[in-house]
């Protein structure tokens, strides 16, 4: 175990979920690793047991306070509660500027000593995120400071979600090829379907997958798609011409479609490391994807405005050197017009390039995941700001 600052002992996530999964799965992945490797006593607040379940199957969605894996997990049901002082954790996060009740903002002000209050942000690769980790906001009517803390990709940000272990363990499961058969066989692959190009697809409804089916079916390239069941449902059945129910599958020309049980998070990663190309969409299965050291393409949540696309494309003048035909791909994926007359290229001639550079997207994604290793883990990074904060206020 590596061990915190002693004053960092316990800690209180709270958590609205607004994309089905990628809420839940980054503040779970989180508080995980904080009680795992730190010590830490977690307490997660989150207001869909639902969609929690889906990630941990050992969820009871009915249940006000119940124990998962050390971590003490609360539903939160209202904005009105009565806390006080000694419920207060020693660092307290609210997810992505979530509203977590006045009463806890209360009690946090009268709590002595105060906690380290954190607002955990959004990933972005845009250039005004260094300047802003870290910033203090203080509370308008109370005696207490937030502080904003940026997850990112240089070592002026708080880094990426990245478990000790991890890198050992992928290594492990990716050099047993006969475990990542037995993986596979477990989702319902056949032999011959592992035997093709692997694909995992997790996107958005409105992502334009029947072009993408297309292009498949018409290459020159055996493709079996794992898409977990509940993704991308309409396009799904209309390929498959019935209900998108795990266990379904359908081929057609070059193209073996199979829908998966929703997995597991440590599931989600094997998928991830078994599969050739990666499609994920959010948060969290877009950081996973960067830790499985094989090519991704990412479906960013979509913004008003357009205002994802400036995010993205952030994202890609960071880290798709030697991968343009990766980008080009990701680009057209969340809707972004690629040619000079306004007009997205067609899948064929996009996915032709992408699968020809796949070998060269691998190499780089090995490069990528060495540069981010560098700038340390978001959790440690995190219990080290907050103890920085706890020891500028004993000075």
């Amino acid at each position: 175990m590596l061990h915190s600052d002693e004053s960092n002992r316990s800690l209180a996530l709270f958590c609205r979920v607004v994309d089905n999964f990628g809420d839940i799965g980054i503040c779970w992945r989180l508080s995980l690793q904080l009680q795992r490797e730190h010590g830490i006593a977690v307490t997660l607040y989150v207001d869909d047991l639902g969609s929690f379940q889906k990630i941990c199957p050992e969820v009871v969605c009915n249940t006000a306070v119940q124990r998962i894996a050390g971590v003490t997990v609360r539903h939160w049901q209202t904005q009105v509660a009565v806390f006080a002082a000694d419920d207060m954790a020693d660092i307290v996060i609210e997810f992505f500027g979530c509203d977590i009740p006045e009463q806890y903002i209360a009690a946090m002000a009268a709590a002595r000593p105060q906690p380290v209050w954190l607002n955990l942000e959004g990933l972005s690769a845009e250039a005004w995120v260094e300047g802003c980790h870290g910033l203090p906001s203080p509370h308008p009517r109370l005696p207490l400071t937030k502080y904003f803390f940026f997850p990112g990709f240089t070592e002026k940000t708080g880094g990426l979600l990245h478990e000790a272990a991890l890198q050992h363990e992928r290594r492990k499961f990716q050099a047993d090829q006969a475990g990542v058969q037995a993986f596979l066989a477990r989702l319902g692959a056949t032999p011959h379907e592992a035997a093709a190009l692997k694909v995992s697809l997790f996107c958005y409804p409105h992502a334009p997958v029947a072009a993408l089916f297309s292009a498949w079916q018409a290459g020159d390239r055996a493709i079996t798609c794992l898409v977990p069941e509940g993704v991308a449902v309409a396009a799904i059945e209309a390929f498959l011409g019935k209900p998108a129910r795990a266990g379904t599958t359908r081929t057609c020309a070059a193209l073996t479609v199979r829908v998966i049980p929703f997995v597991a998070q440590a599931d989600y990663d094997r998928l991830l490391w078994a599969c050739d190309l990666n499609f994920v969409r959010g948060e969290d299965s877009f950081v996973r994807a960067q830790w499985a050291g094989k090519p991704f393409i990412w479906h960013i949540y979509p913004q008003d405005k357009n205002l994802h696309h400036v995010k993205l494309r952030a994202f890609l003048q960071y880290h798709a050197a030697g991968t343009q035909s990766l980008a080009a791909a990701t680009l057209c994926w969340n809707g972004v017009a690629c040619h000079d007359d306004g007009q997205a290229p067609a899948w064929p001639g996009l996915w032709q390039s992408a699968q020809a550079d796949l070998p060269a997207s691998a190499f780089a994604a090995d490069a990528w995941e060495r540069r981010m290793l560098a700038n340390g883990d978001l959790a440690a990074n995190l219990l080290r700001f907050a103890a920085t904060l706890r020891q500028a206020r004993v000075q």
